[in-house]
Parts: C-alpha cells; sequence; structure tokens
C-alpha cells in the first residue's frame, strides 16, 4: 500500500462514483498511453494490479485491461469483476470466461497465465484477500445484485 491508498479508498467509497466510470477509464487509458503504460491510477494510488490481455469473444481482438489484484501464492492473482457494483459486469468478465488463457504484464513483459472462477468456500476465502487490498469491495456487494466474479490467475507452465 502506498502514501495516497488511504485517500483512494475514500474516493472509491462514493456513492455517485460510478457514474463516471466511462471517465475514469479513459483518464486510466490516457495516463498509460503517455507513460508507456508504466502507470496507470492503481498504481498511483499505491494500489497492487494486473494488467490483462484477453482475446474478445466476438471479435478475436486482444483486449487490453488493468484491473485492481491482489497477489496471492507465487505469481497468482486474484481479480473481481466487481465494476464498482455496476448491475453488469465488465465486458472482460465475460471475454476471459470464454478464453481459455490470457495473458498478464509483468515487468513489461507478456506471461501466459490460465484462470478459474472461484466458488464457494474457496471465493469466500478469496473475498477476504481481496477486501485487504480493497474494503471498498463490500459497498460494491452492497451495490449490485449479481454475485461478483472472483478469478484466480495462475502462470501457465
Amino acid at each position: 500500500m502506498g502514501l495516497l491508498t488511504p485517500i483512494a479508498v475514500r474516493i472509491g467509497a462514493i456513492e455517485w462514483l460510478p457514474e463516471y466510470l466511462p471517465y475514469i477509464v479513459k483518464i486510466d487509458d490516457g495516463l498509460q498511453k503517455v507513460t508507456g503504460g508504466r502507470i496507470d491510477l492503481l498504481t498511483v494510488a499505491g494500489l497492487p494490479s494486473v494488467t490483462m490481455v484477453i482475446r474478445g469473444r466476438k471479435s478475436g481482438l486482444d483486449r487490453t485491461t488493468t484491473v485492481l489484484a491482489a497477489p496471492v501464492g507465487d505469481g497468482e492473482w486474484l481479480v473481481a469483476g466487481s465494476y464498482f457494483g455496476s448491475p453488469k459486469s465488465p465486458a472482460w468478465v465475460y471475454n476471459l470466461r470464454s478464453a481459455p488463457v490470457l495473458q498478464v504484464e509483468e515487468h513489461g513483459e507478456l506471461a501466459p497465465m490460465t484462470h478459474r472462477e472461484l466458488e464457494g468456500d474457496e471465493r469466500a476465502e478469496a473475498w477476504q484477500s481481496l477486501l485487504k487490498v480493497w474494503p471498498n469491495f463490500t459497498i460494491y456487494e452492497r451495490r449490485t445484485t449479481r454475485t461478483i466474479p472472483i478469478f484466480r490467475l495462475t502462470p501457465a507452465l
């Protein structure tokens, strides 16, 4: 966690923030483009993140998205399709579900990974790990009637 993390957590808890999500994403995309992918809003906030490259289920084109992530195990990550508690899951969730593998950018290199959507006790345990990184997931869970999907990303062998 960084110096700005507590401020980011407070901002992330603002009730009306989700309606500005498209603008936040555009600002983040612009920041990444200007810095050659070295800096994003999550990095500025001192939060762990991963940049995933996932083949689009309809287009077949590679789609890149940076998401908050909780590190677990050796090179493994937990990611949640929270979308600030929106009624719909983010597009990357649907793409990930249909893709057998993805790539995660680590230190400027793309690393192949597999993924598994978690359920039951395993999901509950992962949820607790994610809450340690971003307590606002509790708020997002209250905002929606859907179950927020959680995926474990594991380096491909």
